[in-house]
């Protein structure tokens, strides 16, 4: 496996993308508020930065409808915005955040509509496009010279995994897993999220799921504050029993057994005559094409 360019920065230095789950579905029915969810995040984020000055942060709204960054430290309006006594971190995440989620309440109002009719499940956060963007952040620092920062992603995610986004997801973990980028996840929802504990154990990142949501910032600060480097040293949480579980091609569900293509590695949960992805004919309709071939051939 090509391992990332290599870095003339020191191995405690860190470029920490995180992703936030910003699912309104979610939060609205979720015992903690996502107020003091952020208030702990903030502070997490504020204690990366006050490690070391070259420690760069990145910060990616994951919405139902959307995805957009929220807060970049390297940039120069982070280093010179305030608002009054409030630093730059504080302002500028937090003005962005609300404009970002008054656009995606305002894109998400069908599907609101239709689950309190009873017309259908609340939707999934969009996860795979996040976590598209962060990776194409670090590649631009990859690709911005050999001095930067050791890269790592952070999911915060409390929304339950959409099996739709199967096969983008695992696009990105294996294209993280490639550029030796570790997927670290903390999920708070109420059970294990698939998706995360594949992608953390894929590309050798840390997938905990706090059991205490009062002490949040404590475990961000013990679990996720760790640079790559100081990983080695310490004793931290090792995932267990991951759900390897994949999502079908056909309907979108969870599967523990399914057909798989055997030219494109397609996963269905029924047999079928064709591939619906490369258009492979399988098995025994295979065999009745060619049967029906010869016949025409003799009459």
């Amino acid at each position: 496996m090509p391992s990332a360019p290599s870095k003339l920065y020191s191995d405690d230095v860190s470029l920490l993308v995180v992703t936030l789950d910003t699912n309104p579905f979610f939060w609205s029915t979720f015992s903690f508020p996502f107020s003091e969810f952020l208030s702990h995040v903030l502070a997490f984020l504020n204690s990366i930065l006050l490690l070391s000055q070259l420690n760069q942060v990145v910060v990616i709204a994951t919405g139902c409808n959307s995805c957009t960054y929220l807060y970049d430290s390297s940039s120069d309006k982070s280093h010179g915005s305030t608002s009054g006594s409030m630093p730059s971190l504080y302002s500028d995440l937090l003005h962005n955040l609300e404009v970002f989620l008054a656009r995606d309440q305002q894109l998400a109002k069908p599907w609101g509509n239709a689950a309190a009719g009873g017309g259908g499940a609340p939707p999934s956060s969009l996860l795979s496009g996040s976590l598209s963007m962060a990776l194409c952040y670090i590649q631009r620092a990859f690709r911005s010279g050999p001095i930067h920062p050791q890269p790592r992603i952070l999911c915060l995610q409390g929304s339950a995994d959409g099996p739709e986004q199967y096969v983008a997801i695992m696009n990105s973990i294996f294209s993280a897993q490639h550029s030796t980028v570790p997927i670290d996840s903390c999920y708070i929802g109420s059970n294990n999220s698939a998706f995360l504990q594949q992608a953390s154990y894929i590309t050798g990142g840390i997938y905990y799921r706090p059991p205490h949501l009062d002490g949040l910032f404590q475990y961000f600060s013990t679990v996720f504050a760790t640079d790559l480097h100081s990983r080695a040293f310490l004793r931290l949480p090792k995932s267990v029993g991951v759900d390897f579980r994949a999502s079908c091609f056909c309907h979108k569900q969870t599967i523990d057994m399914g057909y798989v293509c055997s030219v494109c590695l397609s996963i269905f949960c029924e047999h079928h005559d064709k591939c619906s992805t490369c258009g492979s004919v399988f098995g025994q309709s295979q065999s009745n094409v060619a049967s029906s071939t010869n016949r025409k051939r003799k009459a």
